[in-house]
């Protein structure tokens, strides 16, 4: 389909996306997990409060970030398309997997701040600013501020 209405960067994105994700995938398949840790952080969504360890915490802050890259790059994509603003029809943004390893936290927790990553990153990608993140390194990080606003983590 993104062929057919000649959308070439944004069929790009989504190949580069499959390829990281098959990646990821490769990499799950070596992971550790560690069940004997504290569940000493908490942090707070639509009025509820959650626990998890310290590797949780990392996973749902990673899932801001690789999120926020994502979108950066499906933003770019859709403006060098020509394509409207509309980052929810991204398969990343629909899938919301990627980096997430079924430990720690639940894909619904990893999913709703890998998209909140996404929304940020897709707006700076599409617009072409710098307002929630930056390149730095060959990367496209979010501002940590933004980070620690998404997910109010608290130790």
């Amino acid at each position: 389909l993104l062929q057919q209405q000649r959308r070439n960067s944004q069929y790009r994105f989504q190949q580069e996306y499959w390829e990281r994700v098959r990646r990821d995938q490769q990499r799950l398949q070596n992971w550790n997990y560690y069940d004997n840790l504290d569940y000493n952080y908490r942090y707070s969504r639509s009025g509820n409060w959650y626990y998890t360890n310290s590797h949780g915490a990392q996973m749902l802050q990673n899932a801001i970030q690789y999120g926020y890259e994502e979108g950066y790059r499906a933003g770019r994509a859709d403006r060098e398309d020509g394509w409207g603003y509309d980052y929810n029809s991204s398969y990343a943004y629909q899938d919301a997997s990627y980096g997430y390893d079924g430990y720690y936290v639940g894909y619904d927790e990893y999913s709703y701040y890998f998209r909140q990553g996404f929304q940020r990153g897709y707006d700076d990608g599409y617009y072409s600013r710098s307002q929630y993140g930056r390149y730095y390194n060959g990367k496209y990080t979010i501002l940590g501020a933004i980070a620690g606003a998404i997910l109010d983590l608290i130790f």
